[in-house]
């Protein structure tokens, strides 16, 4: 059994209420599970296909999902980068493998399984490219209509290409994603269209696997999980989900959650670093990485508690170092990410070099978007090809052999 619960003001709403914040104080909803009803064991759940619906029980779904497979991504050993900046146990949790490209799958095959299961006929949502994507391709799943709201020339061309194909009715709009979020809430709430957005508490349930499946890959408990932040979904999900395998007994220490942001959209780590009861909005929010390009997160309540009952940091990062750390990804791991995805292996970097984390840390950092999501900033930052002509010496020449 689940409910809705208000996480300011503990007011209860049963699971099937179509709502996103509270309606006795405006703050946010989590989903809270009787922990003692739940009778699965951690053999049972480790006999099962790694994937989100590995942790069906802890999970508000009462129907078969809407599912493209999601989940099951890899976890890759840092050797070569974790060597270079001093940290000999890096990984790198790579949601980039999801069926579309980004960690948002996790959380739509329970968004768009739970619209289905309350009987709603349209999704809806605000993006800064990913959630579209995802949102658009679950609909078609599902068999239901989309709806997403972009910032108009601010997403980049892979993402506004997914959502397109998949059938989505796609409209950009004069402002920023703030204001399409506004807008789009404002439109589900008097349409009666099911909002998708990680405002939605159910949104979140989905992506808190990755915590989940982190701990099932290495078989312990790292030290430290560091995620990039945006919308600050994914960094409260994780936590979230861990909080309730200490609550079971799985687990008997949570990581410390570590959030990294744009130096140009940076409204998390100056609540952290200033100590401020809340996240104060950017209004003109400016980064490369426009997955993370986000001024108002909305799940930044959730997020500053996450970091702060963990003992997590907190830190910025320029766009330089941010696609510094895109390159030596794809140059010394093979791994291709989008710039927003570097950002945690660039905060870590960060950290380490001024002093802030124990060289020897066990440290997961979640890649969240794949290389394709972006093409035209990878682009120009790549030498374009030789051209030459068809002949062995050209060839030769060119590669001066």
């Amino acid at each position: 059994m689940h409910r809705l619960v208000c996480i300011h003001c503990n007011t209860q709403y049963p699971p099937d209420a179509v709502i996103y914040t509270c309606s006795a104080c405006g703050h946010l909803l989590t989903v809270e599970y009787d922990i003692d009803t739940i009778s699965v064991s951690r053999s049972d759940l480790l006999s099962r296909p790694l994937s989100v619906w590995r942790y069906r029980e802890l999970l508000p779904v009462d129907i078969p999902p809407v599912t493209l497979q999601e989940g099951g991504t890899p976890l890759y050993h840092l050797k070569r980068i974790g060597e270079e900046i001093g940290l000999k146990n890096l990984y790198a949790k790579h949601e980039g493998m999801n069926p579309t490209g980004s960690f948002k799958d996790r959380g739509m095959t329970l968004g768009v399984s739970m619209a289905i299961q309350l009987n709603m006929k349209m999704v809806a949502c605000a993006s800064t490219g990913n959630t579209s994507a995802s949102l658009a391709a679950y609909a078609a799943r599902a068999g239901i209509p989309s709806v997403v709201l972009l910032p108009a020339g601010k997403v980049a061309i892979g993402k506004v290409a997914q959502a397109l194909m998949h059938g989505a009715r796609v409209i950009s709009i004069n402002g920023n994603f703030d204001r399409a979020l506004e807008m789009v809430h404002e439109l589900c709430i008097s349409h009666g269209i099911y909002l998708l957005n990680s405002v939605n508490p159910y949104r979140l349930e989905g992506q808190k696997t990755i915590g989940y499946e982190v701990i099932d890959q290495l078989g312990y408990v790292p030290d430290r999980i560091v995620l990039p932040v945006g919308n600050a979904g994914n960094i409260s999900a994780v936590y979230k989900g861990l909080t309730e395998w200490l609550d079971l007994g799985w687990i008997d220490t949570i990581p410390k959650m570590t959030g990294i942001q744009a130096a140009g959209s940076a409204p998390v780590v100056r609540a952290i670093q200033g100590d401020l009861p809340s996240v104060v909005p950017d209004a003109s929010p400016e980064t490369v990485a426009t997955a993370i390009r986000i001024g108002a997160p909305v799940n930044g309540e959730k997020a500053l508690i996450a970091i702060r009952k963990t003992g997590g940091i907190a830190e910025s990062v320029t766009d330089e170092e941010i696609l510094s750390m895109q390159r030596d990804l794809a140059r010394l791991e093979g791994i291709g990410v989008e710039p927003a995805s570097a950002a945690s292996v660039a905060g870590i970097k960060k950290l380490q070099e001024i002093g802030m984390i124990d060289s020897d840390e066990e440290i997961v950092c979640v890649v969240t978007g794949h290389l394709l999501k972006d093409p035209q900033t990878v682009i120009a930052q790549c030498s374009p090809p030789i051209e030459i002509d068809a002949t062995l010496p050209a060839l030769l020449s060119a590669l001066q052999l």
